[in-house]
């Protein structure tokens, strides 16, 4: 089977508003290849559905589900007067982001509908009800301090043993960019033990789950 995405989606989801470099997408596509096929995957800050594309390709590949989590009202950084600020996706009835609609028609021009399956809402609240065991962990959530701790606390105890955490937006020299994914998510999940790096390509890092079963706390 080959690692590489088909050219269509492969532009469709460069094409994608977002903030996925090309090589960071074809390293996610290619570690959602390895374990979707051993149960659904999550991604958790999905913005317009540029990453979705990357796991939502991989998943139609193998016969795997992907669920996507996120308010659809955007990050921090996202808002008004922030660098990362598109006044394009802002809702002019109440003067607030929603990507959701965004998010919808890329998956559906992807035709990938049937394997992205997109949950409205703040990752705290969903995590909180969430007991499924996953393969793959994807966090690219609020990059705050509170929100990442959140995301690293709410969902990485439910990787399952050999499945995968990914992190987006680690950057240990913080010249390069914000913190919060490397103090609150990467540095927490290496030093508990159950997690061991695995690859990087740019700010992405890989991360294995080697210790614990899915649902036990970490440490």
């Amino acid at each position: 089977m080959t690692d590489t995405m088909p050219s269509d989606l492969l532009d469709l989801a460069r094409a994608a508003k977002g903030f996925m470099p090309a090589d960071e997408g074809d390293l996610l596509f290619r570690i959602a290849l390895e374990r979707l096929p051993h149960g659904p995957g999550l991604e958790v800050g999905t913005y317009c559905g540029k990453s979705g594309i990357y796991l939502g390709a991989a998943a139609q590949r193998v016969g795997g589900t992907v669920f996507t989590v996120d308010h659809h009202r955007g990050s921090e950084e996202n808002q008004a007067g922030w660098e990362h600020h598109d006044a394009s996706v802002v809702d002019p009835e109440f003067g607030l982001m929603d990507t959701l609609g965004q998010f919808r028609k890329n998956i559906a021009r992807a035709g990938l509908e049937d394997h992205v399956v997109a949950v409205v809402g703040r990752s705290s609240t969903v995590a909180a009800h969430w007991r499924t065991p996953l393969s793959l962990l994807f966090i690219d959530g609020g990059h705050g301090e509170e929100p990442a701790r959140a995301d690293f606390q709410g969902w990485a105890h439910w990787v399952g043993t050999g499945g995968y955490l990914a992190i987006h937006d680690v950057f240990p020299d913080p010249a390069d960019g914000g913190r919060p994914p490397y103090e609150q998510i990467y540095l927490p999940a290496l030093a508990g033990g159950a997690f061991t790096e695995i690859e990087v390509v740019g700010s992405l890092r890989v991360l294995r789950r080697v210790s614990g079963a899915a649902g036990d706390p970490l440490r």
